[in-house]
């Protein structure tokens, strides 16, 4: 089985998620894409909601597709949030798959991977979506660090650059403005009815 792992805050997830790991499931011919929510604050700022209400706004995004599945390893008490850290606990989960990790431009051009060989080493691929206002250069400083027999596993998927981000949500969210059809309906749903990141009377 070629599994994909997805991971990231999903503080909302939106769909330009939905979009990248539909794409990344076609092109790359994978059986089922993980959707792994992580509480990790290595890299990013602080999540705005708790892990209850992420998985349950993934939950509602995915459920329409049955190749997309959550999965909760990455929220556990005892994980550490490295990326390297999480692979082996899947493995032990999927011991048969082929693992594909889904990533967007920005998160490998602007953070800096702990044990990044070692990531590599653990799958058969790793695939980049790319982002708006990431520049190929940042990418290739990257993939230079890396030794020559894994950046054979790294490939840029054949996408168009989304300028979507959580981060817009988010703040669009908290001026009190509607982020209806840049979500899913019944994630857009779950925000107003739970009045998740300051929404207001735009969810009315």
């Amino acid at each position: 089985m070629k599994l994909g792992i997805f991971g990231g805050t999903f503080d909302p997830i939106h769909n330009a998620h939905l979009f990248v790991a539909e794409s990344a499931r076609i092109l790359e011919g994978l059986d089922r894409v993980l959707f792994v929510p992580t509480n990790n604050q290595h890299y990013r700022s602080v999540a705005q909601v708790g892990p209850e209400h992420r998985c349950a706004m993934v939950l509602g995004a995915i459920a329409s597709n049955p190749a997309f599945k959550l999965d909760d390893t990455d929220l556990r008490k005892d994980a550490t949030g490295y990326t390297a850290d999480l692979l082996p606990r899947l493995r032990e989960k999927y011991p048969d798959a082929r693992f594909t990790f889904i990533i967007g431009a920005d998160s490998l051009a602007n953070n800096t991977w702990e044990r990044f060989d070692e990531v590599l080493e653990s799958l058969e691929r790793f695939v980049v979506a790319p982002r708006m206002g990431v520049r190929p250069d940042a990418l290739q400083r990257v993939l230079a660090a890396v030794p020559k027999n894994l950046r054979e596993r790294i490939a840029t998927l054949n996408l168009p650059e989304l300028p979507e981000s959580a981060t817009l949500i988010r703040t669009l969210l908290s001026q009190n403005k509607s982020v209806r059809y840049l979500v899913p309906e019944p994630v857009w749903q779950y925000i107003v009815s739970q009045k998740l990141y300051g929404a207001g009377s735009a969810g009315a």
